[in-house]
């Protein structure tokens, strides 16, 4: 394994403190229990909170910052993080006007979250992410939250930001989750630096579809195909899903694993516009990039948001984070 770390235990701490540095001007670091905090609070507004195990940057730390995520809580790699790091981070952002806790549909995550709503001294509620497709609907754990978070935050963020109250926040995060649907494909697994050798192998000619965001595998694997049926087949999948009628608006984001360059993943959005295009849908918005990582791994998802007006213009809205920023 070959890695930039001292050591798997340090890693966490050293990486936030130089994530902290870097971006000064929009975030605070809080150590003892971990969390990233948005600097500049808003008194009056809604808080919003996110977090989740590390290996996942810039989610969720990224997304600190003026239209987005008053705070952060990451755990370790691909490990969720305590209740105590959300009452804290709860606490410390708290505006008055109570706290929404967007959370990706994983068992630890979902437990905890729970376990610090019940804890907290606050009026709070909270919004479950799950949208990833790979899995049925009736799945015994449900479907797992991934790239589609980062819509939910910059979404509700900015509406949280023009004032919407705790009702209309989580309300509103409920609808973009429901109009959101994501599927990933690996190349590769990642190295975990605890394990210190890939979670899973995969044969030079073969992928790995409806992969999640930990490493861990997806539904099947497959052979090799060029990227054009890749994407046809992705898209295919998500307009199963979510049946967007010829005409509406939707926002397509193509989100790297971490270890695909942007030429690919730029070919992968270049063919999945078109596939767009085929079924009568205008792209209004995009984003392209690693969003939702799993540290090393190559390969890339494909998420689609079916849009209204209210969730193009807050989309639109103004953000000032470190992965995410324009319109300031």
């Amino acid at each position: 394994m070959k890695k930039f770390i001292d050591s798997p235990d340090s890693l966490l701490t050293t990486s936030l403190r130089g994530f902290a540095k870097a971006h000064a001007d929009i975030v605070d670091l809080n150590e003892t229990p971990h969390f990233v905090r948005r600097k500049h609070l808003k008194p009056g507004k809604v808080a919003l909170i996110s977090g989740g195990g590390s290996g996942h940057e810039p989610l969720h730390s990224g997304f600190v910052g003026f239209g987005m995520l008053d705070a952060a809580c990451p755990g370790q790699v691909f490990t969720s993080p305590t209740p105590d790091q959300m009452i804290s981070a709860a606490q410390a952002v708290d505006g008055g006007a109570g706290v929404l806790f967007i959370v990706k549909n994983y068992a630890g995550d979902v437990m905890n979250f729970e376990m610090a709503s019940e804890m907290l001294d606050l009026p709070n509620a909270s919004v479950l992410v799950n949208d990833d497709i790979s899995l049925p609907k009736t799945h015994a754990i449900g479907r797992r939250g991934v790239a589609g978070t980062s819509i939910v935050e910059k979404v509700v963020g900015a509406a949280a930001e023009q004032g919407y109250d705790l009702a209309a926040c989580k309300a509103l995060g409920e609808r973009v989750v429901s109009a959101t649907a994501s599927l990933g494909v690996a190349l590769t697994s990642c190295t975990v630096p605890a394990l210190g050798h890939p979670t899973f192998t995969l044969g030079d000619d073969e992928i790995e579809m409806g992969v999640g965001i930990h490493g861990e595998r997806g539904r099947e694997t497959v052979k090799l195909a060029d990227a054009s049926h890749i994407v046809a087949e992705l898209t295919q999948h998500l307009f199963d899903e979510l049946r967007p009628a010829a005409g509406q608006n939707v926002l397509l984001h193509v989100n790297g694993f971490g270890g695909t360059p942007l030429i690919e993943l730029h070919l992968l959005y270049e063919l999945a516009h078109a596939q767009c295009g085929r079924r009568g849908l205008t792209v209004q918005r995009s984003l392209v990039g690693n969003f939702t990582t799993s540290l090393d791994m190559a390969g890339a998802s494909l998420t689609l948001t079916v849009l209204d007006e209210e969730m193009l213009k807050l989309w639109d809205a103004p953000v000032n984070t470190a992965a995410l920023r324009w319109g300031c």
